[in-house]
């Protein structure tokens, strides 16, 4: 008698990392989450993957979106999309990773402060106003 090969957790459910990670809400669509996907913007354990990768529970993915960068680890699987507080139990974010991004972000809101943004263009008032101010001597 032969002994049956080892099998790696052959029971433990999968799902393909596209349909999880819309499912997540990392992304609106599936189709967005697969070319993501492809064009390398997701890792799984520090290695690119194919849309087709199934991922498993205590896996580690990175994704990058937005000039932002997520590390979180897979607590759940499931492959219909919930609500907001359902997909947040399907991730754990890493603590450094929380820390980056919100560090990011605060950047961004302070080089956004910093630079003046005009509502719209300027109407025929704004302009006399301005040609005014210039003309002053």
């Amino acid at each position: 008698m032969r002994p049956e090969p080892a099998r790696h957790d052959a029971d433990a459910p999968r799902l393909r990392i596209d349909k999880w990670l819309w499912a997540a809400r990392f992304y609106k669509t599936r189709s967005l989450a697969s070319a993501a996907v492809e064009a390398g913007q997701v890792r799984v354990e520090d290695g690119r993957v194919k849309a087709s990768r199934t991922i498993r529970v205590g896996e580690t993915i990175e994704v990058r979106k937005a000039g932002l960068v997520w590390t979180v680890e897979v607590t759940g699987i499931e492959d219909r999309r919930g609500s907001a507080a359902d997909a947040a139990k399907l991730y754990r974010e890493r603590d450094d990773s929380r820390a980056a991004r919100e560090e990011e972000a605060a950047r961004r809101r302070a080089a956004a402060a910093g630079s003046p943004q005009l509502a719209a263009r300027p109407s025929k008032r704004d302009r006399r106003k301005l040609e005014d101010f210039l003309n002053e001597p």
